[in-house]
C-alpha cells in the first residue's frame, strides 16, 4: 500500500514503546519529550482533534492525502470559564488551525484542503467576531475562525448548512454566523466550490479513491433532515413551522458525518442535543435519531462539548463507542451527567477510553468522579487508523507549541 502497510504500522508502535509510549496493549506511560509525531502516510487515516482552547476543529487526512477540516472555531469570549489560550494569544485560534492543517498536510504533499465542513454557524465552530477581530483584504468580512483559516491555506471547497441562501430552517441573525456567511460568498465568488450539505452524499476521496474503496465519509445530517441510509434520501425531524415561542436552534441543525475505513468508523455531530423542552417537543431530539442510523461505531466526538443537553442514553447506547473524545473549552464542559452516559455499563457493555481536549479546573472538581478515569485532560488528539482500517491508535500532542510532541500513544485498539 504506496510504502506504508501493517508491518509498518506495528512496527511504528513498537517504536512507540521504545520511546516510553506503551508496554501493554491499552497501556501506555510519559514518552521522552523530544518524541515527534510521525507524519501521515499513503494508507492511513489520520483524524486530528485541535485543541486552541477556543472551539471545535477537526482535520482528517484520508489514505489518499484527501483532506477535510470540520469546523474552525474561535470564541471570543473571555473570563475566568474558559480555558487557557493553546498554544497561546499570540495568534487568533484560527491561524493556529490553519498552521496545524498546513503542518500535517506537508506530508501528503499538498498546499491546501480539499474541504472544508462547518456543522453549524456558531462562533466556537466558524470563528466569532469581536472589536479585535481585524477586517479582510479579500472581501466584506472580518478574520476569525474559518476566514483566518483561509489566510493561512487555500481551501477547495466548503461545505456547510446553509449555502447559499442561508434562511432555512434557522435564520441567521447574530453578528459572528453573518460574518461567516459573507465569507462563504465572498471565497465561493473567488473560486472556492460552495455548497449546502446534503444528508446522505458522500464526501470523496480526491486522488486514490480506487486504491481505497472501503474509505469513505458521508453526510447524516443536516438542518434537521436524516439520512434514510438509501442513496441520499432523508427524512424531516422538524415540523413545518417551528413554535413561535422557541426559535428553531442552531444547534439543532448542525452537520453530522460519519467516516469508514474498513471495519472502523468514525462520527462527530457538531452541536447535536437531545433536548425535548421537557418531552414536549420530541422532534428537537435529532442527536438520537442520527445515532439509530450511524449504528455503533469506533470512536465518537462528544456532541455539544459534552453540555449537559447533549450525549443522551440513546445516542450512547446506538453508538457504543470504543474511544470517546470530548472537545471541550469551557468550565460547563463536560457535564457529569454526559460522563456517567459515557461510562455506564447499562447501556453498552464493555471497556471504553475517554479522551478529553483540555479539561477546566472548575470542571475536574465538579466532575472528578469520572474525570480522573480520562486517558487525557490536555492537549490534541490523534487518531491514527491503520491501513486497511482493522486497528487504529490515538495519540495525545503537546498542544503548548507547535513541534508536535508526542506525550502519549494508546492501544492499538482492534476496530
Amino acid at each position: 500500500m504506496s510504502g506504508w502497510n501493517r508491518r509498518e504500522f506495528v512496527r511504528a508502535s513498537s517504536s512507540f514503546a521504545a520511546l516510553g509510549l506503551g508496554g501493554n496493549r491499552w497501556d501506555t506511560q510519559t514518552p521522552q519529550s523530544s518524541s515527534i509525531l510521525d507524519p501521515w502516510k499513503p494508507g492511513l487515516l489520520d483524524i486530528h482533534h485541535i485543541n486552541t482552547g477556543r472551539g471545535n476543529s477537526t482535520l482528517a487526512i484520508a489514505p489518499d492525502g484527501t483532506s477535510l477540516l470540520v469546523d474552525a472555531g474561535a470564541a471570543a469570549s473571555s473570563g475566568p470559564a474558559l480555558n487557557a489560550a493553546r498554544p497561546d494569544e499570540s495568534r487568533r485560534p484560527g491561524e493556529w488551525i490553519g498552521r496545524y492543517a498546513a503542518r500535517q498536510l506537508q506530508a501528503a504533499g499538498r498546499a491546501g484542503l480539499d474541504y472544508a465542513l462547518m456543522t453549524h454557524l456558531h462562533g466556537d465552530h466558524v470563528g466569532e467576531i469581536s472589536a479585535q477581530s481585524p477586517p479582510s483584504k479579500r472581501g466584506d468580512y472580518r478574520l476569525t475562525g474559518i476566514s483566518d483559516v483561509a489566510e493561512v491555506i487555500s481551501i477547495r471547497k466548503l461545505i456547510d448548512r446553509g449555502f447559499p441562501e442561508y434562511s432555512d430552517p434557522a435564520r441567521i441573525t447574530d453578528a459572528s454566523g453573518l460574518n461567516y456567511i459573507a465569507f462563504a460568498r465572498s471565497a465561493a465568488s473567488q473560486g472556492t466550490q460552495a455548497e449546502l450539505a446534503t444528508p446522505g452524499k458522500q464526501v470523496g476521496l480526491k486522488y486514490a479513491p480506487e486504491r481505497y474503496p472501503s474509505c469513505s465519509a458521508r453526510i447524516l445530517s443536516c438542518n434537521g433532515r436524516i439520512w434514510t441510509g438509501a442513496a441520499e434520501e432523508s427524512k424531516a425531524m422538524f415540523p413545518p413551522k417551528a413554535p413561535e415561542i422557541e426559535p428553531l436552534s442552531e444547534n439543532s441543525c448542525s452537520i453530522a458525518l460519519r467516516l469508514k475505513y474498513g471495519s472502523f468508523s468514525y462520527f462527530t455531530g457538531g452541536d447535536l442535543n437531545c433536548d425535548t423542552n421537557y418531552g414536549r417537543d420530541k422532534w428537537r431530539d435529532v442527536e438520537s435519531a442520527v445515532a439509530a442510523v450511524a449504528g455503533p461505531v469506533s470512536v465518537s466526538t462528544c456532541n455539544h462539548h459534552g453540555y449537559f443537553d447533549a450525549n443522551g442514553p440513546d445516542f450512547v447506547r446506538a453508538l457504543r463507542a470504543r474511544v470517546w473524545i470530548l472537545q471541550t473549552w469551557h468550565a460547563s464542559h463536560p457535564a457529569i451527567s454526559v460522563l456517567a452516559n459515557l461510562y455506564s455499563q447499562l447501556l453498552y457493555p464493555g471497556p471504553r477510553d475517554v479522551f478529553c481536549l483540555g479539561l477546566h479546573p472548575a470542571a475536574a472538581l465538579v466532575c472528578g468522579r469520572f474525570s480522573t478515569g480520562f486517558k487525557s485532560s490536555q492537549g490534541h488528539v490523534l487518531v491514527r487508523v491503520a491501513p486497511g482500517g482493522a486497528e487504529y491508535t490515538v495519540a495525545v500532542l503537546d498542544d503548548s507549541d507547535e513541534r508536535d510532541r508526542v506525550k502519549a500513544v494508546f492501544g492499538p485498539y482492534p476496530s
